[in-house]
């Protein structure tokens, strides 16, 4: 496949077949999400039912056809917003100017706006960044949410 290394390409392979349930070299649609999970990329939900609405009479992937979502999804991940744009946001909510945020404010924009987690999400990704003064140093946060 064009443009995938022979590494990406074993592991597409590797991946795809752990969630081929009936040997027979597709995948139940409703394992995307896992899928590519599986492999590094990090999709939404509504990305995901979004590529499914395209496939509404398939209830099967090939490997071709979950190759080339894998592609589509690869390349929207290196649109993805530098960190720089992300602290950015959040400076906004740094009354101080100390690079820190109120991890109540985080909490509050990250299951208001947007892609909206859940209270548990949220304890996930905040927990070890909020001090005992129940603040956040904002741009660790962003670098180390954007490694995972």
């Amino acid at each position: 496949m064009p443009g995938l290394t022979d590494e990406i390409s074993a592991d597409i392979r590797d991946v795809f077949s752990l969630y081929d349930d009936r040997g027979d070299d597709h995948i139940p649609k409703h394992y995307l999400g896992e899928a590519v999970r599986a492999l590094g990329l990090n999709p939404t939900e509504a990305e995901i039912r979004l590529l499914l609405s395209d496939l509404n009479r398939v209830e099967r992937l090939s490997m071709q056809q979950f190759q080339v979502i894998f592609e589509r999804l690869s390349r929207q991940k290196e649109c993805v917003a530098p960190a720089d744009e992300f602290v950015d946001g959040l400076r906004v909510f740094d009354k101080d100017g100390n690079g820190l945020i109120p991890a109540t404010e985080l909490r509050h924009l990250l299951t208001t706006l947007g892609e909206r987690l859940t209270d548990d999400e949220v304890e996930q990704l905040i927990y070890e960044f909020e001090d005992k003064q129940g603040m956040i140093v904002y741009e660790d946060f962003i670098k180390a949410v954007l490694q995972r």
